[in-house]
């Protein structure tokens, strides 16, 4: 229920911002404020429709993110087979990112579409016990009803800020003198990008990582897996970020695997690595789990 309540208020928020967007645009391309808020607001509904049923596979394209077979990844289907069997879930569909920077996020609907992807540096760089540690991560994402969340706002963010950039670099390099249709461009520009940091933020709170991290430990019953994992996870992604896909959609994933930066730094849903290790460690003790 309270996965279905974030969808509703992230669809109603969109078609406000698009409104506004719209009444501000409309009045300066056409002259006519009405019509520019008509015709976003049915631009809106279309993208609703479309992040709804289509979100995942655009997150998937964004990455270049490959649908694999089990024969075609039997590790990775054999790790993540598993974790369903403890944690009483379906089956997800599997799909790779050929990057060697690690990482990996989970994607789609609900429990019966859902998609896990690993990192081609995933698979590589971790250890059996520390991948299904990640994998279970991902799978307690999945059990908790947050990947429909997070693919919608993503996808609605990711839109956002590129759109917004669009006009940002049309403004500096446009080869024309600012008139003050420009500067309400500006000003829109201004305010749209940290609504969708902040409709991001709201989504997808750090706490949401925290419940992840634990349940997912407490799936596979070893918390110090994961945390093994995430102390690498963290330094890869530092030394190497991923050089595709959007900033907005950086929640989806573990870790954060953009440079920490600008717009990465405004879409920032990550929970500090140091706290979410501590806090396994803490589980670990608390409830006698080894390894």
């Amino acid at each position: 229920m309270g996965a279905t309540v974030r969808t509703i208020v992230l669809f109603i928020t969109l078609f406000l911002m698009f409104a506004l967007i719209g009444w501000v645009i409309g009045g300066y391309m056409f002259g006519n404020w009405v019509l520019g808020s008509l015709i976003f607001i049915v631009f809106a509904g279309i993208f609703n429709l479309i992040s709804y049923f289509y979100s995942d596979r655009i997150v998937l394209w964004s990455y270049k993110a490959k649908i694999v077979k089990p024969h075609e990844a039997p590790k990775l289907n054999k790790i993540v087979h598993n974790i369903c069997l403890k944690g009483d879930l379906p089956m997800p569909r599997l799909a790779i990112i050929d990057t060697q920077t690690p990482n990996a996020f989970a994607t789609g609907r609900n429990k019966k579409n859902a998609v896990v992807a690993a990192t081609k540096g995933l698979l590589n760089m971790m250890s059996d016990d520390e991948l299904e540690g990640v994998l279970a991560h991902e799978m307690a994402h999945v059990k908790n009803r947050d990947i429909l969340v997070m693919s919608i706002a993503a996808t609605i963010a990711g839109a956002i800020s590129f759109a917004a950039r669009i006009v940002w670099f049309h403004m500096l390099f446009g080869g024309r003198r600012q008139s003050q249709g420009d500067m309400l461009l500006l000003i829109v520009v201004a305010v749209t990008v940290p609504i969708a940091a902040i409709l991001i933020q709201l989504a997808i709170s750090r706490n949401r990582e925290y419940r992840a991290d634990r349940e997912g430990a407490i799936m596979i019953q070893r918390p110090l897996a994961l945390a093994r994992a995430l102390a690498k996870l963290e330094e890869a992604n530092k030394r190497r970020p991923i050089n595709r896909g959007n900033p907005a959609s950086a929640s989806l994933f573990i870790v954060n695997p953009f440079r920490g930066g600008g717009f990465v730094r405004l879409f920032s849903t990550h929970p500090p690595v140091k706290e979410r290790i501590r806090r396994l460690e803490k589980l670990s003790q608390e409830m006698g789990f080894v390894g």
